[in-house]
């Protein structure tokens, strides 16, 4: 019977910490071997910290027999842009095996993010290895973002996930029947936990006192969502919003890529409101900050970690920019519409002041998973066409001021669904001859250009 080989794929010390969680609460059976293979994803790596960098790894690293470096292994490539061509596979499976001393083991992975690179193309090289997936964030709610091919998609067994919405299923690789399956919640708090009395913290984290606000950023700009103009008046909002309510302490965790002088922008706002800003450079996830300063008050747009604040930690959290988001974010399929949507549903807006008091609950799971539901099939409904009348259903009760900023008419136009156009124009998208006429008349739109 060979030896049983577990490798585990992160590229962001929380998604270590995920795996770590999932390791501890037995949803791993027992190996032979187990390795973390590191990807530094970063548009530059080489002047970027890696995930075993991160102040805490150490505390991760126990879980493991060996830490790997998948940038070693393909550079001169870039981690995000390679993947083998099908005719070297059987190259690289012998290569990767001598050069990971995996013999004849037999190999189980855990990845994230399947359907791009790096995920994709170990899955790729090892074409027999079964494939457990785990979702650190609130991508997890929405729809694979790509067509997968199927000699992945059908090796992937489950879909390891946080309980963020508690309630809510995920989407994700149903397309493939992979069951959820949840990740203790009480598991990743004891491993951040770990990781902040290993003193994660202690470089780049000045003494705040107790229960400042943590501002999170997200560097939105890098994916051309927001301009880096739009972004600096987005960080100054969270400033505005939080010393209106009374706060004077302010935490800023910068994206570990973002420009520094975003931070120095912040704390010259801060100061000028007579508030006083410090920046939290050590490049650890927000949650050991939520560990070590407790906050008052957690504020972002719309991170992962807005709500493991509320939900793992019971701290008050708000939204800012998630509406502007929400218009902005092209092309309709674009992945992050999703969490922007589960925010904007769910929690409070940063101005205003009584919701954020109270904490008062938005839209409720049942009415959000329908929702989901809807967007998800606009966004992919060729792979997911069971959708279609779910989201019919919704778009034909339930369109109104609130909901309509989650969807684009011109999206439900292309795909014919109730709200494309006005009630007294909605047969035409049904129409079987209208929609032959429009087929020929985009067929004929390229010659009639030349």
């Amino acid at each position: 019977m060979p030896r049983t080989t577990q490798i585990f794929c992160a590229s962001t010390p929380y998604g270590a910490a995920t795996l770590a969680a999932a390791i501890d609460a037995g949803r791993f059976s027992p190996a032979g071997r187990r390795l973390l293979l590191i990807s530094n994803n970063a548009v530059n790596p080489e002047t970027t910290p890696s995930v075993d960098d991160a102040p805490g790894f150490a505390a991760v690293r126990t879980r493991f027999d060996e830490v790997l470096s998948w940038n070693e292994t393909v550079s001169p490539f870039h981690p995000s842009g390679w993947r083998p061509r099908l005719n070297d596979v059987p190259l690289w499976e012998r290569h990767l095996r001598a050069l990971w001393r995996l013999g004849d083991d037999r190999v189980e992975l855990a990845l994230e993010s399947v359907q791009v690179a790096p995920a994709l193309a170990l899955a790729q090289v090892f074409t027999d290895a079964p494939v457990d997936v785990y979702a650190d964030g609130l991508i997890s709610y929405g729809p694979t973002r790509g067509k997968l091919d199927p000699l992945v998609g059908t090796r992937v067994r489950r879909l390891l996930h946080l309980d963020l919405v508690p309630g809510l299923r995920p989407l994700l690789l149903t397309e493939f029947g992979v069951p959820a399956e949840l990740v203790p919640d009480e598991a990743l708090v004891k491993v951040m936990r770990e990781m902040s009395e290993a003193g994660a913290v202690s470089a780049g984290l000045p003494e705040t006192g107790d229960n400042p606000v943590v501002l999170l950023g997200q560097y939105l700009s890098a994916l051309d969502i927001l301009t880096a103009e739009q972004e600096e008046d987005l960080h100054r909002e969270m400033v505005r919003g939080a010393v209106a309510l009374g706060h004077t302490r302010l935490v800023f965790k910068p994206h570990p890529v973002a420009p520094a002088r975003w931070s120095r922008l912040l704390e010259e706002e801060a100061a000028r409101l007579g508030a006083e800003l410090v920046v939290a450079s050590s490049p650890v996830p927000a949650e050991v900050l939520y560990e070590r300063l407790r906050p008052a008050l957690v504020v972002g747009c719309f991170s992962t970690a807005l709500l493991t604040a509320s939900v793992l930690y019971g701290i008050p959290v708000a939204r800012v920019g998630t509406d502007t988001l929400l218009d902005r974010l092209a092309p309709y399929q674009n992945s992050n519409r999703v969490p922007v949507t589960i925010v904007d549903a769910l929690l409070p807006c940063l101005a205003d002041r009584d919701r954020v008091a109270a904490q008062e609950p938005g839209m409720p799971v049942e009415e959000l998973g329908d929702l989901l539901r809807a967007v998800g099939f606009a966004m992919q409904a060729r792979i997911y066409p069971e959708l279609r009348p779910a989201a019919e259903r919704y778009l034909s009760t339930r369109l109104n001021d609130d909901t309509w900023r989650y969807f684009k008419r011109r999206r439900l136009t292309a795909l014919a669904l109730p709200g494309a156009v006005p009630s007294q124009l909605a047969f035409i998208p049904r129409n079987a001859t209208v929609r032959r006429i429009a087929r020929r008349a985009r067929a004929l739109r390229p010659a009639a250009r030349r």
